[in-house]
């Protein structure tokens, strides 16, 4: 008996749709989540059918300037961590679940290492202005999404 599904890249229409028309309620979508596109109205809809979202690529996979940008890398500053740790953070405080992907030892041990400080809301707000609202990757839904891209990509 299947008792627990989760699904990947569901638009929330199409969530809805599946909900709405199927017995059991995926427990999470994993979607692209990070701080260039945080998928805000797609998470309130996820918490009102009780889906959990789940972080794909939260460190929007070093594009758009992540690493280096200014905002996260003055918070990080502050608080005495990495860009990526403000940006793990940043994804918890708001109840999204990460799972970041790394082969390095170190960077698993700093991944883990985003519980023992907390983001003001300042600091959540600076964040929240980052958002770009749309995939750094590619959004099927949206023909002149490969222009806006190229805009957005880290240099060669």
């Amino acid at each position: 008996m299947l008792r627990a599904i989760g699904v990947s890249n569901f638009f929330r229409d199409r969530l809805v749709d599946l909900i709405m028309h199927n017995e059991i309620t995926p427990a999470v979508d994993q979607v692209e989540t990070h701080v260039f596109n945080q998928r805000a109205t797609d998470q309130e809809v996820m918490q009102r059918y009780g889906v959990q979202i789940e972080s794909w690529g939260p460190f929007a996979e070093g594009m758009n300037g992540f690493f280096s940008n200014e905002t996260l890398t003055d918070i990080a500053n502050t608080h005495g961590k990495s860009v990526a740790q403000v940006g793990l953070r940043w994804l918890i405080q708001r109840g999204v679940v990460v799972i970041p992907k790394s082969v390095r030892k170190d960077r698993m041990a700093e991944n883990f290492d985003v519980f023992g400080f907390e983001l003001t809301e300042e600091d959540m707000s600076k964040i929240a202005a980052l958002d770009i609202g749309c995939s750094l990757f590619f959004d099927h839904r949206d023909p002149e999404h490969v222009a806006r891209l190229n805009s957005l990509r880290r240099p060669t």
